[in-house]
């Protein structure tokens, strides 16, 4: 949900919420509290990540960028979402050659924790082509090493041959 549509959908619940409470209904006036907590919950610690994902995976990077915008804070998100945030804000800035704030969000979801070895590796992978970029090479290098370590694709295998073939041309 996006923000816009929890605040219509709180309003409604709280118009609920009044009514349950006039007409002494109070055990559907817990329910419908726990339901507006909840909402308020998952605003701060999933937040707008998972349309923002849907977004991303349909390659419209507009609404990706705009949906992640409304997450002010995203140190309040929960792990499982924050890997995913900065993955798509580093993908972002990295499409708008803003080289070195895309490094500092692969950077961060570098540290966290991710359900597959794919997903990592291309974080990984990013970095070490942002490196190479950089001509950081010593960076390039200890990138594809994280990345090898991991569980890759037979495509993520060939953007790591092919890392690996422009690293050696320019040692």
């Amino acid at each position: 949900m996006n923000t816009q549509s929890r605040m219509i959908v709180i309003a409604i619940a709280v118009a609920f919420l009044l009514y349950a409470v006039y007409a002494q209904h109070y055990n559907f006036a817990i329910y419908i509290l726990g339901g507006i907590g909840y909402l308020i919950w998952g605003h701060f610690r999933e937040g707008t990540v998972f349309l923002a994902t849907q977004a991303f995976h349909k390659q419209d990077y507009e609404k990706t960028e705009r949906l992640l915008a409304e997450i002010k804070n995203p140190d309040n998100l929960r792990k499982g979402r924050r890997n995913y945030y900065e993955f798509m804000m580093g993908n972002i800035l990295l499409k708008r050659d803003e080289v070195d704030e895309a490094e500092y969000h692969f950077q961060l979801a570098s540290r966290l924790p991710w359900k597959r070895d794919a997903e990592k590796g291309f974080v990984f992978i990013n970095l070490a082509n942002i490196s190479l970029r950089k001509k950081n090479y010593d960076r390039v290098s200890a990138y594809l090493e994280l990345a090898k370590k991991l569980k890759l694709t037979e495509r993520q295998l060939r953007i790591v041959e092919k890392i690996e073939v422009e690293l050696n041309k320019n040692i």
